[in-house]
């Protein structure tokens, strides 16, 4: 690859190359930028290591702009950012680190190019190229990083014990560049996360979500779950995952080895969308299985009510993991708890009523849940796929005919709880609640029409039998 010729695709990179001669500072463009450019992979960022002072060159390239951008500085970690058209330019002076046992944050002075780059994570992120005119395009690969690159590897530039005991946080980003990439690691570099796995725990619960969401997010992500798994990592801050693991067996009746089943649920929903969420929900759908484990002589194993008891694991497990406790959990809550009804609704003799409360509970969310339950169909028998999913595509064409027909999706009762207490002369109290329900109840039974003339005479009819009389003047 014709480095110069690439890196003159975009200008900033001979603008920071002119600034930093007329400053007499020796630059390079670094890291991530420079790995995704060997790759041929898109990149966002783009990074400068200076020998210097890095905020200071930040600041004279923003003044060298015809439009000048503001120079947002980080005095805690030495560096500065300039936008540049899309690009966010950040610039910080090559620097050494040193850690203590207690924390991820180093102390940092100043350092040689080399010393910067040895620093780096992984040698696929150590990767220099100078942007002075003088030696502009030139690659610097101290740690052999583009063999790597071309190996496929996830490799520490120095002793891997050290570069994870001193930031944990760079065994989760191990995983999630092997998964982004497709990469191996490094068989000494995964020993090293094997034997640090504990070291997480100095790491915040934010900075490991951010980590692992973005192995949730690659193409496949049970490979970096594999990866997690057998390093130990998981372990140590997802055990209700590692407890799916494992297969129980009763003579020669045993059950599926649901974590293996949870990942192959993950990636097949993957495969289908990009929602970060209904991938969560892949993730959490089996999640209540080793809490109701039970053994019955006559059918074997069984796991009954795990998705009602998922439910309520679902919001302890969101707030201990740092994942959000607003509509998105709630999300995740809804397809755990109704992930095994469409299933059952695939009978012939199964009423509309039954269909009408799953578009009830699921509203806006149908779609999902039954793409949930398609990517639960994992059997390695062909045959048996095939005639599951041909009997959610009846399930589906049912859900279809009964919203056609009682518009149920988000389904509101068409009394509300303020026209029961206005009609009625009542104050907030339980029988508006009541009739509010039976009214429901009704809807979704099939006992009256989705709407206001039916259910208002229902309603009466009700207020007569609890002997409520309605308000003279309404």
């Amino acid at each position: 690859m014709n480095l110069e010729k690439s890196l003159d695709t975009i200008p900033i990179f001979r603008q920071v190359g002119a600034v930093a001669d007329q400053m007499e500072m020796e630059t390079y463009l670094v890291g991530g930028y420079v790995r995704d450019l060997l790759l041929n992979r898109p990149s966002k960022d783009i990074d400068f290591v200076c020998i210097g002072d890095g905020i200071r060159l930040a600041r004279a390239v923003s003044e060298s702009l015809e439009e000048k951008a503001p120079v947002s500085v980080f005095k805690n970690f030495g560096t500065a950012m300039i936008k540049v058209g899309d690009w966010e330019v950040e610039f910080v002076g090559a620097r050494k680190e040193s850690y203590q046992s207690h924390s991820r944050k180093p102390q940092v002075e100043s350092g040689s190019l080399q010393e910067d780059q040895e620093r780096r994570d992984f040698t696929i992120n150590t990767l220099g190229i100078a942007v002075n005119q003088g030696n502009f395009g030139e690659l610097v690969d101290p740690f052999d990083g583009v063999k790597d690159l071309k190996r496929k590897i996830i490799r520490t530039p120095s002793d891997p014990d050290i570069t994870f005991s001193d930031d944990p946080l760079r065994m989760m980003r191990a995983i999630r560049f092997a998964s982004q990439l497709k990469f191996d690691i490094a068989p000494d570099t995964f020993d090293g996360i094997i034997s640090n796995a504990s070291r997480l725990s100095i790491i915040s619960g934010e900075r490991i979500i951010d980590e692992l969401n973005k192995i949730i997010m690659t193409d496949k992500p049970s490979y970096g779950f594999k990866l997690l798994f057998v390093s130990g990592l998981l372990a140590e801050f997802f055990p209700e995952m590692v407890a799916l693991q494992g297969v129980d067996s009763v003579g020669d009746k045993s059950h599926k080895d649901n974590f293996y089943h949870t990942l192959q649920v993950l990636d097949n929903v993957a495969a289908r969308t990009d929602s970060l969420w209904l991938r969560w929900a892949a993730i959490m759908h089996d999640i209540a299985k080793p809490a109701t484990k039970r053994f019955n002589q006559k059918v074997g194993w069984t796991f009954h009510g795990h998705e009602d008891k998922g439910a309520r694991m679902t919001p302890g497990i969101f707030r201990r993991l740092k994942l959000p406790m607003d509509e998105r959990m709630k999300y995740v809550q809804k397809l755990v708890k109704l992930h095994l009804r469409p299933i059952a609704l695939v009978n012939d003799k199964v009423t509309d009523a039954a269909l009408r409360r799953l578009l009830f509970e699921a509203g806006d969310d149908i779609e999902d849940l039954m793409q949930l339950c398609r990517a639960d169909v994992t059997s390695k028998n062909d045959h048996k796929v095939k005639r599951f999913l041909a009997n959610f595509d009846k399930v589906d064409k049912k859900l279809q005919e009964v919203e056609a027909k009682d518009q149920l999706r988000n389904f509101q009762p068409p009394v509300s709880g303020d026209e029961i207490m206005a009609i009625f002369d009542l104050k907030p109290s339980r029988v508006v609640g009541d009739l509010k329900e039976e009214i429901k109840e009704a809807i979704l039974e099939g006992q009256i029409q989705n709407n206001k003339s039916e259910a208002l005479e229902l309603m009466y009819r009700l207020a007569a039998k609890k002997g409520i009389e309605k308000k003279t003047n309404y």
